[in-house]
Parts: C-alpha cells; sequence; structure tokens
C-alpha cells in the first residue's frame, strides 16, 4: 500500500486529474458550443478519450524523470517530499518513465493513424522530448525552462484543437466553426501559458537554496529575487487586464453569471496574489503564492463550464 500511495504521489495524480478535467470540460462544453448549429462531425468520443490517456501518460512520465534528476536538489528544498530512493528505486523510476512515456507515444501514434495526422504524434514525441530536456538541461538555464514547461501546459488544450482543426480541415467546412475553434482554443491555451510562466517563476523564488547549491541558472539566481519578482508581477498584471477587458464581451453575449464569476474568482484572486507577491520574503511565502496560483489557474479552466451553460 505504502509503494501505491508513493506512486501516486511521484506522478503528481491531482495535477493528472486536473489534466483529464481541462481536456474533458473543453470536449463537453467548449466544443458543443463551437458545433452548435452545424453538422460538421467532431471528434469521436474513444479518439478523444485515448488523447486523455496519452496525455496523462506523457505527463506522468514527465514528473518521474523530473524528480529522477532533481534527488539532490530536492533533497535540499523538499526532502520531507522525496519519493525516489525513498520508496521507489532509481532503477524502476527510469523504467516507469519510459513506460509510460511509450505507453503516451504508441497512443498518439494510434490516434495520428485514425485521424490521418501526423501532427499529433510528432508534437507529443516532442512534449516527452521536451519533458526529458527539461529535466536535465532546461530546468538548470534562465527562463528557457520556465517558457518549455508553459508552452505544454498550453498544449494540453491545443493538443485536443489540433485534432479537431484537422478533422475540420476540408474547404466545405463551416469557416465559423474554424473561427470559434482557434479564438477558444487560443485564449484558454493562452490564460494556461501565462499563469504556469508565473507560477514556474514563483517556484523558482521558492527552491532558490537548492538550485543555487547545485549550480542552476534560474531567473532568480541570474536576475535576483527583485527583478524575478518584477517579471511575475507584470504578466500578472498582463493575464488579469486582459480577463478584465474579455468580460465587457463576455456582457455583450448576456453572460452575467459568468462575468461575475471570473470576477470572484480569476480576478480578484489575482490582485490578491500580486499583492502577496512584492511582500513574500521566505520560501514559505513563494509556497503559498504557489499553491493560490495553481488554485486560480482551476478556476478558470473550470469557466469553460459556462459555454455549456450558454449553449
Amino acid at each position: 500500500m505504502k509503494l501505491i500511495v508513493a506512486f501516486l504521489k511521484l506522478i503528481r495524480w491531482p495535477n493528472l486529474v486536473f489534466i483529464a478535467l481541462t481536456q474533458i470540460l473543453f470536449f463537453y462544453c467548449i466544443l458543443p458550443f463551437i458545433y452548435k448549429g452545424t453538422q460538421t462531425t467532431s471528434l469521436s468520443t474513444n479518439i478523444f478519450y485515448l488523447l486523455i490517456i496519452a496525455s496523462v501518460s506523457i505527463a506522468a512520465a514527465g514528473y518521474i524523470i523530473n524528480d529522477y534528476f532533481d534527488l539532490n536538489i530536492d533533497l535540499v528544498n523538499k526532502p520531507a517530499k522525496l519519493i525516489i530512493e525513498k520508496y521507489i528505486n532509481r532503477r524502476w523510476a527510469i523504467l516507469l518513465h519510459l513506460c509510460l512515456s511509450f505507453t503516451g507515444f504508441l497512443i498518439s501514434c494510434y490516434v495520428g493513424y485514425k485521424l490521418r495526422n501526423i501532427y499529433i504524434p510528432f508534437l507529443n514525441l516532442l512534449a516527452i522530448a521536451g519533458l526529458w530536456f527539461y529535466s536535465t538541461t532546461f530546468k538548470q538555464k534562465l527562463l528557457i525552462g520556465n517558457v518549455v514547461i508553459s508552452l505544454l501546459t498550453a498544449w494540453v488544450i491545443l493538443v485536443i484543437t489540433t485534432a479537431v482543426f484537422w478533422l475540420n480541415r476540408s474547404p466545405d467546412v463551416n469557416t465559423l466553426i474554424i473561427s470559434r475553434l482557434l479564438k477558444v482554443s487560443f485564449l484558454y491555451a493562452g490564460f494556461a501559458f501565462t499563469i504556469s510562466l508565473i507560477r514556474e517563476v514563483v517556484k523558482d523564488m521558492e527552491d532558490i537554496q537548492g538550485d543555487m547549491k547545485y549550480g542552476c541558472e534560474t531567473m532568480p539566481i541570474v536576475w535576483g529575487i527583485p527583478v524575478s519578482k518584477v517579471f511575475a508581477g507584470v504578466w500578472l498584471i498582463v493575464l488579469t487586464a486582459g480577463v478584465a477587458v474579455l468580460q465587457f464581451y463576455v456582457l455583450q453575449l448576456g453572460w452575467w453569471l459568468s462575468a461575475v464569476y471570473c470576477v470572484l474568482l480569476i480576478i480578484i484572486p489575482l490582485l490578491w496574489i500580486l499583492q502577496q507577491l512584492y511582500s513574500a520574503q521566505i520560501s514559505s511565502d513563494f509556497s503559498r503564492l504557489s499553491s493560490a496560483i495553481k488554485v486560480v489557474m482551476f478556476t478558470g479552466i473550470i469557466s469553460m463550464v459556462f459555454f455549456r451553460i450558454y449553449l
């Protein structure tokens, strides 16, 4: 039982549930809105759930390999949360990583074959490689690791968009569908990218002691905590302003409940995080902010429900 619990912690099961939930909400809330009033064929349920399994497998493999290469740094930053070597042998960890990565890629190839879409297996293979190089190299470098993880966070949504877009690539398909698909997809992917980038920088500030000890070149180490706060703060302002402006368009559709939700559970929390960011000093402060940002990521994704409500 301890081994099972350790494995679930190693693969960050709450994060995997979040990935699956994001894709499920997109499929059952966003796509019906996009296809309303049309007879165009959407993504089949079987293919969709295979895409979820592929995404979750690749993400789980990424978490394992990240902990595998971060063992020494985590001994400093998070000694109480260690799983590898404490509960799971390093050899088993690398084997689990390879099995999950292969499973995700194999499913991606099958989906690509069924859809006649080479981009899904290719881009998921790129995601696997990105997670490997993030763990071995990019994470220790200035900004590039943050950007890679943020892009992969956005890809959770865009992988579904890629599959649907390919199905509707015929010139006979109503251009309104393509327009709706791209607008909504990039809206949520942009939100996911930006808030993930902010959280990654905050996490770097939280982990500065261990990262510094092992020669990492993260933003707080290279530019300092004050500059890193400014960087994260600017993106917080951009994100908050973007969500606020979007509500004016939402209100024109008469989506009052959606607007109230976004103000109370996205905009106000983002402003609170911005205010708390500049008073944060120690690791526990940044840890609390990282958790708060994760909550806003969740409430942002849950807002997809309103597309179903107002369908």
